[in-house]
């Protein structure tokens, strides 16, 4: 919703100062358009919300904010949220021109699409934007394999069960998802096991490549001599059925019922054990602010 000219101020900031953009991307006019559209049709059910935070508004907002960036020296963009095959499709274009574009996608947005939204308790799966269509699904699984997708992260916004069922129109349902504690499971799932993607590409889409875009590489993302020991040991003789009573985020989970093939069985922050065993052994005080810089690679080309 900010105005398209304090993007252009913002980001000539942003660049002046070695930074990197991260980016929401939504046409807010197109998006305003169809809130009030779908309200005149009485077609307000948030079962409709993928017509309403739609394609088109990703196509235009991702290729004019880039368009843009590509018109300020130093300037990068890192594309928070792509939810739509426009979206990739921007991103490709941009990155092919040479501009040092990055896209991160959800899981949410890999395993659930706009079909979901129409299951009993469908507004569990949203988030913003919104779920997108089976072919949107299809293009960012096709850009993770070292395309426009360089980052599966996800969209965390913890709250009860009532409070995310709570809303039933396009105007007023909940966004976010718990989403953080079965990532790594889930993505190694659907990346590996069923996709046959190597461990390497697994790292690089959950870990590293986000480590090396945000300039916490090799700190954070590598194991190696100097890095932190910050590892996740993931078990792929422990695979599940994820079940709510089995996390810590809240009192319910989008992916109830959903196989995985691993588990992480222990989680080491700074060398330390602070996972283990599904037993939270860590303090307040393990973790510290890091100070990073955006490698000038990173800000130069499209590097990852």
């Amino acid at each position: 919703m900010v105005p398209f000219g304090d993007i252009w101020e913002v980001l000539k900031v942003v660049a002046g100062a070695g930074g990197l953009a991260a980016i929401h991307a939504e046409d807010n006019d197109i998006v305003m358009h169809m809130y009030e559209k779908l309200i005149r049709e009485d077609r307000v059910g948030f079962e409709n919300m993928a017509e309403v935070h739609n394609t088109l508004s990703e196509d235009l907002s991702f290729n004019r904010v880039s368009r843009l960036a590509e018109n300020i020296e130093g300037a990068s963009l890192y594309m928070v949220h792509v939810s739509a095959a426009t979206g990739v499709a921007a991103i490709a274009g941009s990155r092919a021109r040479g501009f040092p574009i990055y896209g991160e996608t959800l899981h949410q947005y890999l395993l659930y699409n706009s079909e979901d939204y129409k299951k009993p308790g469908g507004q569990m799966y949203h988030t913003y934007p919104s779920l997108k269509f089976p072919k949107d699904q299809e293009a960012l699984w096709a850009a993770t394999n070292h395309g426009a997708i360089q980052s599966i992260a996800t969209d965390e916004v913890c709250c009860p069960l009532n409070v995310k069922l709570q809303g039933r129109r396009i105007d007023d349902t909940t966004g976010g998802n718990s989403g953080v504690e079965p990532r790594l499971s889930l993505m190694y799932t659907h990346m590996v096991t069923k996709r046959g993607y190597s461990l390497n590409d697994f790292v690089a889409l959950t870990s590293s490549n986000a480590a090396r875009i945000m300039g916490l590489y090799p700190r954070k993302g590598a194991l190696a001599v100097g890095s932190d020991a910050d590892i996740v040991l993931l078990d792929p003789r422990a695979g599940r059925v994820v079940r709510k009573e089995d996390l810590h985020e809240t009192d319910y989970t989008p992916w109830e019922g959903h196989e995985v093939t691993a588990w992480p069985s222990m989680t080491i922050l700074g060398g330390k054990v602070v996972v283990e065993a599904g037993k939270l052994l860590a303090a307040p005080s393990d973790g510290k602010f890091l100070s990073r810089k955006i490698d000038s690679d990173i800000r130069s080309r499209p590097a990852v």
